[in-house]
């Protein structure tokens, strides 16, 4: 009489390791199916989101200095608030898509000319509060303008766009129209 050792391994042992096979095989094919990410589609998506972000971020500071602006020549508020709104909304279409939370870089905005408050500086004066925030857009579509070398296609055309705009913005702050 032969002992079990002794006839080979049980059927138990060969069904079982026999469908564990497929599994083996099928969990080494699933790592090769997804594909490594093309090292310059990751380097043009990450352009693109610092561009988005470079540019919410002069937005915030033109936000920031329409805010000054109207605070110290409230007079100016019903001229100002309308341009300011486009600003805000340039600012959301540039902002890069977020899941859910604020990007914290477009939290704090940056300002130019920052006064001790850190709020930016403005003229004692009405014209030449007008002539700053003037000057102010048109340097923020000059910014733009020379990004749209740099810039995908998509966001290219909301660079012009939003820049063509700052243009006008300067246009009507020197009283032209």
């Amino acid at each position: 009489m032969t002992t079990p050792l002794a006839r080979g391994p049980r059927r138990r042992a060969v069904l079982a390791g026999g469908a564990g096979l497929p599994l083996v095989a099928l969990a080494t094919g699933c790592a090769d199916a997804v594909p490594a990410p093309d090292p310059r589609a990751v380097a043009a998506a990450d352009a693109e989101e610092r561009g988005r972000v470079l540019a919410a971020q002069d937005c915030a500071a033109l936000l920031a200095r329409y805010d000054a602006t109207i605070a110290a020549h409230p007079p100016l508020a019903a001229r100002l608030r309308p341009l300011r709104a486009q600003v805000a909304a340039h600012r959301q279409a540039l902002a890069p898509p977020a899941p859910g939370t604020p990007s914290p870089a477009l939290s704090a905005p940056a300002s130019a000319s920052p006064s001790a408050s850190g709020a930016p500086a403005v003229p004692s004066g009405q014209d030449a509060a007008l002539k700053a925030l003037a000057d102010a857009e048109q340097r923020t579509a000059a910014t733009r303008t020379a990004a749209l070398r740099d810039a995908s296609p998509a966001l290219a055309r909301l660079l012009a766009s939003v820049a063509a705009a700052g243009t006008c913005h300067a246009l009507l702050l020197r009283g032209g129209a």
